[in-house]
């Protein structure tokens, strides 16, 4: 079915049976590798004057503060879109059975990197099954046990995996990936008076903070912004197209489709853009070691080389409210409002916090990546 018509029809199917409530990166290196220490180990570490950049800094903070909490809602220290509202979820199950149908209707396995408490999912599983989209099987990629524990509460038939190394290779996989690559560790350059130099933790005046290291690092920068001036700092993040790259390859050798979702850009571009969240407000990356979220800006462009490069066809990004847009969330808003106008307030602020530019609606990018042979996916269509 062309795609233009099939998505037409789902979007009017998904409308009535309401359910209200509810430059070059080195694609092969290897990610941090051991034993993370904890927060106190790393301090000390730091504190003795070990080497220890801003990405061994990230991956072991974020490490603890995963692995020790629930996060999410207004009693942690971030709200993501799924939680925001379940239309998130219902147009990605929209657009996972819009390409699933013109891809065949082929028995395929679920698969969703970082998946927070389980929200996304049980959204886009429950419009999926609408159109007989059922996968064989559902796989989370989390570290988390307390997340893990969550999500199992809600999807008990899913199964856990540590990495994207130990999915299931059988079938066609259909990935998602919501705010999963923004809390990936980043290595950060910058510019000074003898060259360009990994930025690194020490620790100064009796607290830890970012200072320049002191090996040379010209040739990690993108070639295009080496002569930036004096204090200029550059990110990249080799682990991010590392697992990017792997999810990529397994689409072109056994099918399917992928969607990254995060706050972001398209590089190479200049710039510091770790930050840190607690209680739902920016504090210090380095204040409270291990207890609150650190994340930085994803750069797209670094993602979509790494699909290419293992063979996958990347399209977009796309803003994401033009994609919600264009995948029918306003239609689906229309039908839970008729549904439930008790809850219009709720249901016209979630949508618009998904949406509108001056939210979520313009910072916050998808990436499509699909298998060579299978079609192109709906809803990257950027508008004036």
């Amino acid at each position: 079915m062309a795609a233009a018509s099939g998505l037409n029809r789902l979007r009017g199917q998904i409308a009535l049976p309401d359910n209200p409530m509810s430059d070059g990166q080195n694609f092969d290196a290897p990610p941090l590798s051991g034993a993370l220490p904890t927060p106190q180990e790393l301090a000390a570490q730091i504190a003795a004057q070990r080497v220890t950049s801003i990405a061994d800094y990230m991956g072991a903070m974020n490490a603890h503060y995963y692995a020790t909490r629930d996060p999410l809602g207004a009693a942690g220290d971030f709200t993501t879109a799924p939680e925001i509202s379940q239309l998130f979820g219902e147009m990605i199950g929209i657009w996972i059975a819009d390409i699933w149908t013109r891809a065949g209707r082929p028995e395929f396995r679920y698969v969703e990197l970082g998946p927070g408490r389980g929200t996304l999912a049980v959204d886009a599983l429950r419009v999926m099954a609408r159109f007989q989209a059922v996968p064989q099987s559902v796989h989370l990629v989390e570290t988390s046990p307390t997340l893990a524990a969550a999500q199992l509460a809600r999807i008990p038939h899913a199964q856990h995996h540590d990495d994207v190394d130990a999915l299931p290779d059988d079938l066609p996989l259909i990935i998602i990936a919501n705010e999963f690559f923004d809390a990936l560790p980043i290595h950060q350059y910058i510019r000074t008076e003898n060259g360009w130099r990994e930025r690194v933790v020490v620790r100064q005046d009796d607290r830890l903070q970012a200072a320049a290291g002191d090996t040379a690092a010209d040739e990690l920068v993108p070639p295009s912004l080496r002569q930036h001036d004096v204090g200029t700092i550059v990110e990249t993040t080799p682990l991010s197209a590392m697992i990017m790259h792997k999810c990529a390859a397994r689409l072109v050798r056994g099918g399917g489709a992928m969607l990254a979702i995060d706050y972001g850009y398209s590089g190479p571009a200049a710039g510091d853009s770790l930050q840190a969240l607690h209680r739902h407000q920016f504090v210090d990356v380095f204040a409270q070691p291990g207890e609150v979220d650190v994340t930085a800006h994803v750069d797209f462009t670094c993602l979509r080389d790494a699909a290419a490069h293992a063979g996958a066809r990347a399209t977009g990004p796309v803003p994401q409210g033009q994609w919600l847009q264009h995948m029918g969330i306003d239609t689906r808003l229309g039908s839970l409002l008729r549904a439930a106008p008790d809850r219009q307030t709720e249901l016209i602020s979630g949508r618009n916090r998904l949406v509108e530019d001056k939210e979520m609606g313009q910072l916050f990018k998808i990436l499509g990546v699909t298998a060579p042979h299978w079609p192109a996916p709906e809803g990257f269509i950027i508008t004036p």
